[in-house]
């Protein structure tokens, strides 16, 4: 079966290949590739990003790169984030809060990410977990709308919740959170990510085929074809979804090799902060029903988990993540040997964070810094690139196995440049968000960048809610001067919930049974969090029936463990924040000089 799929794609290629010369084909081969990597439930665990993690791969990649160090989903669950950065449409606009509607049929017919590029002449394809699967993309991954063929998913996948983990100490196989194995004894012999990364690879050796003798500058606007074979091929825009580190932890178990219990940190505020209002807590139920932790008897909705497993859970957290890094890294390899490697800008990014014990807190779902954070990496041919790169090979594959050193960058790295010593590449701590992707890969390859949506977008196909973050590259990079007045002042998150103290369907509640929404705002000192009641069938919150207020200081309290929302010497700041709340994110967007 993937054999045949590969071969229609094969099919697809040579018919695009052999079209007249129309306008489309022109345009399509006049712009760099895409390469779209998104890891699930992955927070900010990498080693560029100062973590005890091993990831070489990513490191490498980020090295070339502009690292976004302050970057936020808009709804810290899979399918409404992914919904939301594919349209660039914030959860209010999709009204997918849950996994049940399609946007197109609930909100309006919004222009996806990959459907943007493939409607201007690029070949797009999924594979892996791009868009949720299910109702929220229609069952298709939204195809034939958003791709150029079928997405693939890999068929290992329908072994995600089986008991395949163990032995146990019964000697039966389990459905566990935790649950290393030995990949050539599981099913297939083989695991979801393996299996995208080999069809991926494929994809770009059939690509090559088709490959020109010479690629556009991208420090330069004339992206001009140079010959027949290079005014013929399209551009593809490819995206690869990496199921892992998403529940449960199953990866091959020579990861956790490199993870002894006794190198493991747990999180320094693994207590429950005393001030957090109830309505803001979730009660990690997806992780309780795997039968490890069930056995373990942790009382609802908030435990605590047995201390033990803070260092297990995130042990095997971390081997997830390095066996993520070794499928990147074979990918990014891949793309290389391809000849893809200088014509390709790559963008990696979690779809939203994971708790691992902080807040005595586990899973996603809430509006936490640490649920909401994801590391969000770009590279740009010619203009990221270190200067090693411009002649050696930028993406050789490095194996972890082989590690034995984890890779930390400087604590004291100047914000916004690269130092050539430390070699992580650029980096900007400006608040970004993941709804700033689909506008800023559009204007990275020349194409239309879609307009500022207006107050009511539900008949508008083509807009964003988001900003190009080119300023920022810009900025960072110095290649060019950028007439930003102002930044956006902040980032802006929200999550649902069925009542105002946690209950069974806390984390994940359908559409007809949310009452209550926490609208969220971060700020350069602050994060403001309003609990409202909340009107599912006019997808309308009530700012008049206000159920909890959060507010941490993030000077002084950057993990977020005190809620000061009651102290009397914030009123002043909480009646400002709550404003800008209100207001929301058309009022935070940045300011530029028109003048220039």
């Amino acid at each position: 079966m993937a054999m045949l799929r590969l071969n229609l794609q094969l099919v697809w290629l040579v018919t695009i290949i052999a079209c007249s010369c129309t306008a489309t084909c022109d345009a399509a081969t006049s712009h760099p590739n895409i390469l779209l990597v998104v890891s699930d439930d992955l927070r900010p665990s990498l080693g560029s990003y100062g973590e005890p993690v091993l990831t070489p791969n990513l490191d490498q990649l980020a090295a070339q790169s502009i690292r976004f160090t302050n970057a936020h989903v808009q709804q810290a669950v899979c399918g409404p984030s992914r919904i939301s950065f594919l349209t660039s449409r914030r959860p209010d606009t999709t009204r997918l809060y849950d996994f049940y509607s399609y946007w197109r049929e609930a909100a309006g017919n919004f222009t996806t990410l990959p459907q943007h590029f493939k409607e201007n002449g690029y070949y797009a394809a999924s594979v892996g977990k791009v868009f949720h699967n299910g109702k929220a993309s229609n069952f298709t991954d939204d195809y034939p709308l958003s791709w150029s063929v079928p997405p693939y998913w890999p068929p290992s996948q329908k072994y995600k919740r089986k008991k395949v983990c163990g032995p146990g100490p019964d000697g039966e196989l389990h459905e566990y959170l935790i649950c290393p194995v030995n990949v050539t004894q599981h099913p297939l012999g083989t695991l979801p990510d393996i299996q995208s990364t080999d069809y991926a690879l494929e994809i770009l050796k059939n690509l090559s085929k088709y490959q020109s003798n010479s690629s556009p500058d991208l420090k330069s606007n004339d992206h001009s074809s140079t010959g027949d074979n290079d005014r013929m091929q399209p551009p593809f825009f490819l995206a690869v979804g990496y199921h892992k580190p998403h529940i449960p932890l199953k990866y091959p178990q020579e990861f956790r090799d490199l993870y002894p219990l006794d190198s493991i940190d747990i999180a320094p505020d693994i207590h429950l902060p005393q001030k957090v209002p109830p309505v803001a807590w979730n009660p990690w139920t997806d992780v309780r029903e795997r039968e490890d932790i069930a056995a373990l008897n942790v009382s609802f909705p908030y435990g605590p988990m047995p201390l033990e497993y803070h260092y297990l859970i995130r042990q095997s957290y971390y081997a997830a993540v390095t066996y993520i890094d070794y499928q990147v890294g074979r990918l990014l390899a891949g793309l290389e040997e391809s000849g893809f490697a200088k014509n390709t800008i790559v963008l990696f990014v979690g779809d939203h964070g994971w708790q691992l014990g902080e807040h005595q807190e586990w899973a996603k779902y809430s509006n936490y810094g640490v649920a909401t954070r994801v590391p969000l990496i770009i590279h740009i041919p010619g203009v990221t690139d270190t200067m090693t790169s411009l002649t050696n090979r930028k993406f050789p594959f490095i194996n972890p196995l082989l590690q034995k050193v984890h890779f930390k960058p400087p604590k004291n790295t100047p914000r916004g440049n690269r130092s050539p010593a430390s070699n992580i590449g650029y980096s900007t701590d400006s608040p970004v968000e993941l709804v700033d992707m689909f506008p800023t890969l559009a204007d990275l390859a020349g194409l239309k960048i879609p307009p500022t949506c207006p107050e009511n977008s539900l008949k508008s196909d083509f807009c964003t809610e988001g900003s190009s973050l080119t300023p920022l590259i810009d900025n960072a990079t110095g290649k060019s001067k950028s007439f930003m007045l102002r930044w956006k002042n902040g980032t802006f998150s929200q999550y649902s919930r069925p009542s105002d103290v946690p209950q069974q369907d806390s984390d994940m509640p359908h559409l007809a049974n949310i009452t209550i929404m926490g609208y969220s705002m971060r700020t350069d000192n602050y994060h403001y969090t309003e609990w409202i009641g909340f009107d599912p069938h006019k997808f309308q919150g009530n700012w008049q029936d206000v159920h909890a207020r959060e507010l941490y200081v993030l000077d002084d309290d950057p993990h977020e463990d005190f809620n000061v929302a009651d102290d009397p010497r914030y009123e002043s700041v909480i009646k400002d924040l709550s404003k800008k709340l209100q207001g929301g994110w058309r009022y935070s967007l940045p300011v530029f000089d028109d003048l220039q």
